[in-house]
């Protein structure tokens, strides 16, 4: 076998599409020869970077995205519902707490990344499918505990995300995502031949296994391979 292809999932649980991302890649690190890497980041800062503007701030963007959203919360399996006011969760409240968070549940983490694979996923099912806050220490404390995490692991997430060490981390990831090209998230980034190539979006997983050398076996690859 050759060696594994190195993938890097840079997001931030306030993008929906991110999450999709995220489910699928989570899937298919076992079904194709990959290292995932999982790089919690901050969509603010990146869209800021980048001069992107939002597509909730554009009026018939905002009105696709709410039927685009149900659509692809079907086909890929994975429970998304808009919460009752959109602009108020993502641009009002935000998400720089949270990916402060699940930097610092990653910080925490000595091998792997199961933890912030499972606070990032609760995280993600609070704001888009319970519409529920994600800023408040309790909240983030909640979904942790959801996650798996142990009382005091909670408690130690919670002082390191006010650390400057871990402010520091989400920076730099979110300034190597904008050396990397980043406009908006999710953003895949693939190692190949010692060179990134980028994917941006949910929508371009044929395409990443196309330059992999792998083969797309839909939203649900379990379910593909089990049919064959």
């Amino acid at each position: 076998m050759s060696s594994r292809k190195v993938i890097e999932l840079f997001f931030d649980v306030v993008s929906p599409y991110s999450w999709l991302a995220f489910e699928v890649m989570c899937r298919y690190r076992k079904v194709w020869n990959i290292e995932l890497r999982l790089r919690p980041t901050f969509l603010g800062g990146v869209m800021q970077g980048s001069g992107n503007k939002p597509p909730g701030l554009v009026p018939n963007k905002f009105l696709y995205m709410g039927k685009d959203l149900n659509r692809l919360s079907e086909y890929f399996n994975v429970p998304l519902k808009p919460p009752a006011d959109v602009h108020e969760a993502m641009f009002k409240k935000g998400s720089l707490n949270a990916m402060w968070f699940v930097t610092a549940v990653q910080e925490m983490e000595k091998s792997g990344d199961e933890r912030v694979e499972r606070v990032s996923r609760e995280l993600w099912r609070r704001i888009w499918y319970e519409d529920r806050d994600i800023t408040e220490p309790a909240s983030l404390s909640e979904a942790a505990m959801k996650a798996g995490l142990s009382d005091s692991e909670i408690k130690r997430a919670l002082e390191l995300c006010n650390s400057q060490e871990i402010k520091e981390k989400l920076k730099s990831a979110t300034e190597e995502a904008l050396d990397y090209g980043a406009f908006g998230f999710p953003l895949v980034v693939c190692h190949l031949n010692g060179k990134p190539e980028l994917f941006f979006g949910s929508d371009r997983f044929e395409l990443l296994a196309h330059c992999i050398g792998e083969k797309w076996l839909g939203p649900l690859p379990d379910k593909s391979t089990a049919k064959l």
